[in-house]
C-alpha cells in the first residue's frame, strides 16, 4: 500500500506539537519549582549601600535562608533582610547599572526563581535586640548592653581609627513583643533602628517583615564564603526579665 505524499507532513506536524507540549509541561514545572524554592526557601539579594561593611560590601550578592528561621527563630546577631517596614527607605540611594556578567548572575538566578528583582525594597542589618530585650547605649566603655550585659562588637564593627564606642546615638529601648531591634555594623553611616525611633514603629522591625537569615555571600567569586552571625558575642546576655 502506498503512503501518501502528505503522511511525512502529517507526522513532522504530531512530533512538533508533542514537542511543543513537552516543553510548556517542563516549563510550568519549573515556575512551580522556582516560585516554591523562591517563597520558602532561599532568595538572592544584593547589597546596595555601605552600612553593613565590613562585614557586607557596596554589590555584593548574597543568598537568604528563608526555611530555617521558621522553625528555629532568630538569633542575636544573625543578619537579615528585611522588608521596610515604612519610612526606613526614604532617601536611600538607588542601584547603579551594573557590570554585564552581574547583570547575567542575576538573570540567571531570576530565572531559576532565587533573585529577587525587589531588592530595593528591602534592607540588610544585624539582629542586636529580640522581643523583650532591654537595649542601652552605652556604658562607660562605650559597648551596648543588653538585659544589663555589655557586648564587645569590636570583631565587626567598622569604626574610624581610635574610635571605639558601638553607637555615638544613644538610645534605650525595650524591644516590643514580635519585633526586633537592628543595626547596621558600620555603625557611622547606617540609618538603621537608631535614626527611625520617631515613626510609628518606634525604629523596631516586625518579625513579620523580616525575609529570613544571610548565610552565605555569592558575589564577587572572592568574597564568596558564609556570613558570620558572630553569635558568641552574646552568649552572656541573659534573657530579658
Amino acid at each position: 500500500m502506498t503512503e501518501s505524499p502528505s503522511a511525512p507532513t502529517s507526522r513532522r506536524r504530531r512530533g512538533f506539537l508533542v514537542f511543543l507540549r513537552d516543553v510548556l509541561v517542563i516549563v510550568v514545572i519549573a515556575a512551580l519549582v522556582s516560585f516554591v524554592v523562591k517563597s520558602f526557601v532561599v532568595r538572592s539579594f544584593y547589597i546596595p549601600s555601605a552600612s553593613m561593611e565590613r562585614t557586607l560590601l557596596i554589590n555584593d550578592r548574597i543568598l537568604v535562608d528563608e526555611l530555617t528561621p521558621r522553625w528555629t527563630d532568630y538569633e542575636r546577631g544573625d543578619v537579615v533582610v528585611f522588608k521596610d517596614p515604612g519610612g526606613w527607605l526614604d532617601g536611600q540611594p538607588q542601584t547603579p547599572a551594573q557590570p554585564p556578567l552581574v547583570e547575567a548572575f542575576d538573570w540567571v538566578l531570576n530565572f531559576v526563581g532565587i533573585s529577587a528583582t525587589d531588592s530595593q525594597d528591602h534592607l540588610v542589618k544585624r539582629v542586636i535586640g529580640l522581643p523583650g530585650d532591654h537595649v542601652v547605649c552605652c556604658n562607660a566603655l562605650g559597648q551596648i548592653t543588653i538585659n544589663g550585659a555589655p557586648i564587645d562588637e569590636l570583631s565587626y564593627l567598622n569604626l574610624p581609627p581610635g574610635d571605639t564606642a558601638a553607637s555615638n546615638d544613644p538610645f534605650d529601648v525595650v524591644v516590643p513583643e514580635d519585633s526586633v531591634w537592628l543595626l547596621g555594623d558600620n555603625r557611622d553611616r547606617s540609618r538603621d533602628a537608631r535614626a527611625h525611633q520617631d515613626l510609628p514603629s518606634g525604629g523596631f522591625v516586625p518579625m513579620g517583615n523580616i525575609v529570613g537569615k544571610a548565610f552565605l555571600t555569592t558575589w564577587p567569586l572572592d568574597r564568596l564564603g558564609p556570613i558570620d552571625g558572630h553569635h558568641e558575642i552574646f552568649n552572656g546576655v541573659p534573657a530579658p526579665e
